[in-house]
């Protein structure tokens, strides 16, 4: 018995999100198929954490148990031959069988863009979150500074979703304006339901100037209603785990 852990990309704009769906297309769907396909063996794909509809990857990270004896230089080749051009395996290791895919993630890495510009720009429609409204981005810079840290993201976090705890540490916070595009780069130890979505709704928001509330108050808060809206699905982008 193998366990092979598998780094995939893909865009989301086609799926109901990562996790197979009976009645609905999903990316681990997708690649248990493909998998099937080359082995004919049906593996339960674990993987770092679900994605939602709409949302992409970069690195996202699964393992699966085969009895296959491929070459593991081989794998993403086999896998990906047998895969929609939207979803791609883009590298295999052969790792212990104690590895689990989202017990030993030990931090993730997020993106986000937001296209800020007067007209929607057609090239980045299903990868960015359009908004055309003046902001003062470097307010913004300023306000997300914050989020560095050890918090409790209880106001940061959708409704529907059950933790044993809301706080969570932010390592690296990382915006920056590139010409028409705002790119929120994040990085912590683990993330609650849409948070990330809804920190950049929320520094949306404060760059706009409908909140005016320093992001420090709202994190202290612990109150949804006082951050912003949850910002689409479609600019987010699961960068890399860190195991």
């Amino acid at each position: 018995m193998r366990n092979i852990m598998i780094t995939i990309e893909y865009k989301g704009t086609n799926y109901y999100g990562f996790q197979r769906q009976s009645d609905r297309l999903s990316v681990q769907g997708c690649l248990e198929d493909a998998i099937y396909k080359i082995t004919s063996e049906k593996v339960n794909l674990t993987y770092s954490g679900r994605t939602d509809a709409g949302v992409h990857a970069l690195g996202q990270v699964a393992n699966f148990y085969t009895n296959i004896r491929i070459p593991i230089e081989k794998i993403p080749g086999a896998i990906n031959s047998k895969l929609p051009d939207d979803i791609r395996v883009i590298d295999a290791k052969e790792v212990s069988l104690e590895f689990h895919a989202r017990y030993h993630a030990k931090r993730k890495r997020y993106k986000y863009i937001v296209l800020n510009s007067k007209y929607k720009r057609p090239i980045y429609n299903d990868i960015s979150y359009f908004v055309k409204y003046d902001l003062d981005i470097d307010k913004m810079i300023q306000e997300s500074r914050h989020l560095i840290g050890t918090h409790d993201f209880k106001g940061f976090m959708s409704t529907g979703s059950s933790v044993k705890t809301t706080i969570r540490t932010i390592y690296e916070v990382e915006l920056k304006k590139e010409g028409d595009l705002i790119i929120l780069e994040i990085e912590g130890n683990g993330f609650l339901y849409n948070m990330v979505r809804i920190i950049v709704g929320t520094l949306i928001d404060i760059g706009r100037g409908r909140i005016k509330s320093s992001l420090k108050d709202i994190i202290e808060s612990n109150d949804r209603k006082k951050a912003g809206n949850t910002a689409d699905s479609k600019g987010l982008f699961l960068q890399k785990v860190y195991y």
